[in-house]
């Protein structure tokens, strides 16, 4: 089947599982020309299309990325959401400032949580070495303030965040390493829910 023929089963899908089946196919088949049409699905009211739509939008990784950040919706917001879950587990720092914001301000948990997450996935290799300080340290703290959010799980994607953080800068910020464990054996101790604390003790166990 050619990737003109799984578009046009998106566009002309007429019940929720008719859409879920297209979009699903279309991610399958790992194609760039099926990038606009998988960002335009995340639009649509149908979580478990966009779902499958943000799956084959991070498993198509990079040529994703602009097109994402430049149909980014502030309109929109569940389009806008389900963008921000792509950029997240394509790790690319091109959305790095997309991520910062979101996981810092943004009103739904589900945001401020899947953001946080992503700013633990980020190839730092990629990002120019004279910006790297600078948007390193940004990371660090919108993530120290994620641990602060009263909902819990954006702490446990925060958690995820500086895991990922302290990996990455162990050699190269190895003070921040050490305050990062430390912030992370404080959660491991006086977090409110036991989930926080469980995660934070295995981020500490692989950062040891």
């Amino acid at each position: 089947m050619t990737i003109q023929t799984l578009i046009q089963a998106v566009e002309k899908a007429d019940s929720a599982n008719a859409l879920l089946d297209a979009v699903s196919a279309l991610a399958e088949a790992n194609s760039i020309e099926a990038i606009p049409t998988l960002i335009t699905v995340l639009g649509y009211n149908n979580p478990g299309a966009a779902v499958a739509a943000v799956d084959g939008l991070i498993q198509l990784g990079e040529p994703a990325v602009i097109p994402l950040l430049e149909q980014l919706d502030g309109y929109n917001y569940g389009a806008r959401a389900w963008a921000v879950r792509a950029l997240s587990g394509i790790g690319d720092p091109r959305g790095l400032e997309v991520l910062l914001e979101s996981a810092g301000s943004d009103f739904a948990l589900s945001v401020r949580r899947a953001a946080a997450r992503g700013l633990g996935n980020i190839h730092w290799d990629q990002l120019p070495p004279e910006q790297l300080p600078d948007a390193q340290f940004q990371t660090l703290m919108i993530l120290q303030k994620t641990l602060e959010d009263p909902e819990w799980i954006v702490r446990y994607g925060g958690v995820f965040g500086l895991q990922g953080l302290a990996i990455a800068t162990q050699k190269t910020q190895p003070e921040w390493f050490s305050k990062i464990k430390e912030q992370l054996q404080q959660l491991s101790k006086t977090d409110k829910t036991l989930a926080v604390r469980a995660r934070a003790k295995w981020a500490i166990q692989k950062l040891e």
